[in-house]
C-alpha cells in the first residue's frame, strides 16, 4: 500500500500494509528484506495472523512480477489448497 512502509532506523524492524480486492492487512517483520522489496511490488508473506488483521511475519519474499511465484511457495500453496492474494 503506498506510503505504508515504516522502518525502524535503529533495527531491522519494518511494518507495512498489504491489500487485495478483499481488504488489507498490516505486516510486522524483523529481518533483512529481499532486494526486490519495494512499495507497489508483489510480495509473499508467511507468518501468523494476529488480532486486528495483523500478520507477524517470519518470512517475506518479493515476487519478480505479478505472475511469478517461487517454486517453494507454489508447492506450499498447493499443499495448503490456497491461492495467493491479488490486487
Amino acid at each position: 500500500m503506498p506510503g505504508s512502509v515504516r522502518r525502524d532506523p535503529d533495527s531491522l524492524k519494518v511494518n507495512f500494509s498489504l491489500y487485495d480486492a478483499e481488504g488489507s492487512v498490516t505486516v510486522s517483520y524483523e529481518g533483512i528484506l529481499p532486494d526486490l522489496f519495494r512499495e507497489g511490488q508483489g510480495v509473499v508473506v508467511q507468518g501468523t495472523l494476529e488480532k486486528g488483521n495483523h500478520v507477524l511475519a517470519h518470512e517475506v519474499l518479493a515476487k519478480h512480477d505479478e505472475n511469478y511465484t517461487p517454486p517453494e511457495v507454489e508447492k506450499a500453496m498447493q499443499e495448503n489448497h490456497r491461492r495467493p492474494a491479488t490486487r
